[in-house]
C-alpha cells in the first residue's frame, strides 16, 4: 500500500512529536532515578491512606513506593495517558477536521487516491502517533535495575500497548468527529471532554459510589485503571480496546465520504 499521506502527516508534525515523545521519555527518566530516594519514605503511603479521594482523582492508589505503584502513580495512571492523548487528539482533530479548514483535504481529493485510502492511511498515521509516548515511557523504565526498581516487565510491555490503544481511540473519536463536522474545533472538544469523563469514571469509581457500576465501561479502566502494570491488561480488556478503535475508524469511512469538500 502506497503511504505518502501518512509519510507527508507525520512529516508536517514531525517536531512536536518527537519533542513530545522525548520529553515524556525525559520526565520518566526522572522519576527512574528519583525512586531510591522515596522507596522507604512511609509517609507518602500515609498521606494517600488518609486522602484515598482525592490521591483517586490522580489516578493514584495502593503502595506508591512500590515499583509499580511508583511508575504508576507518577507517570502511568495520569500524565503517561494525558501526554498520549495530547498527541492523538491533537493529530486527529487536524488530519481531516483541520485540513478540511485550511484547505489543504481539497487538494488530497483531487489527487487519485479514494477517500477510503485517505481515511485508513490517515488511521495508520495515528497508530504511529499512539505509540510514541508509550514506547519512550517504555524505554526510560529500562533504567530501573540501575536505581532499584524492577518492575513486572512482562506487565510493563502489556501496559505499554494498552496505553498506546487507549491514545489511539480517543485519536479515532477525533478523526470521526472532524469527519462528520468538519470543525476541529468540535472534534477536540469532543475527544477530549470524553477522555475526562472515561479518566474521571475510571479513577474515581473505587472511592466514589455513583461510579462504582460504570467504571469498569470506561477505556481508561481496560487500560491503565485496573492496576495493568501489576499484572498487565487482560485479552479481554485489549480486545474491547482494539475493538473500539476498529469500530471507530469503521464508522469514520462513510462520515468521510459524506463530508462536503470544497
Amino acid at each position: 500500500m502506497r503511504t505518502e499521506l501518512l509519510r507527508l502527516d507525520l512529516r508536517l508534525r514531525r517536531r512536536m512529536l518527537v519533542g513530545t515523545a522525548v520529553g515524556a521519555g525525559a520526565y520518566l527518566a526522572l522519576v527512574v532515578a528519583m525512586y531510591p530516594a522515596f522507596r522507604r519514605d512511609s509517609a507518602i503511603n500515609e498521606l494517600i491512606e488518609a486522602n484515598p479521594a482525592s490521591a483517586a482523582a490522580f489516578g493514584v492508589s495502593g503502595s506508591l513506593t512500590s515499583p509499580s505503584g511508583w511508575l504508576s502513580g507518577n507517570m502511568y495512571a495520569n500524565l503517561g495517558p494525558l501526554l498520549a492523548l495530547l498527541l492523538t487528539i491533537g493529530y486527529g482533530a487536524a488530519a481531516i477536521a483541520g485540513q478540511h479548514t485550511d484547505g489543504t483535504l481539497g487538494v488530497m481529493a483531487t489527487l487519485p487516491i479514494s477517500r477510503n485510502r485517505i481515511v485508513v492511511q490517515k488511521a495508520y498515521a495515528l497508530v504511529v502517533v499512539a505509540l510514541l509516548v508509550p514506547l519512550a515511557s517504555l524505554a526510560a523504565c529500562l533504567l530501573g535495575p540501575h536505581f532499584e526498581l524492577t518492575p513486572d516487565w512482562d506487565a510493563l510491555l502489556g501496559l505499554t500497548l494498552a496505553l498506546a490503544l487507549l491514545a489511539f481511540d480517543f485519536g479515532t473519536v477525533a478523526l470521526l468527529v472532524g469527519a462528520l463536522t468538519g470543525s476541529r474545533g468540535a472534534a477536540t472538544g469532543a475527544a477530549g471532554s470524553l477522555a475526562a469523563i472515561s479518566y474521571l469514571v475510571s479513577s474515581l469509581a473505587p472511592v466514589v459510589h455513583v461510579f462504582h457500576g460504570v467504571g469498569r465501561l470506561s477505556p481508561f479502566f481496560w487500560a491503565v485503571g485496573d492496576d495493568q502494570i501489576t499484572h498487565g491488561p487482560s485479552a479481554l480488556q485489549l480486545a474491547a480496546l482494539i475493538g473500539l478503535g476498529a469500530s471507530l475508524v469503521t464508522a469514520t469511512i462513510p462520515a468521510f465520504r459524506r463530508l462536503d469538500i470544497p
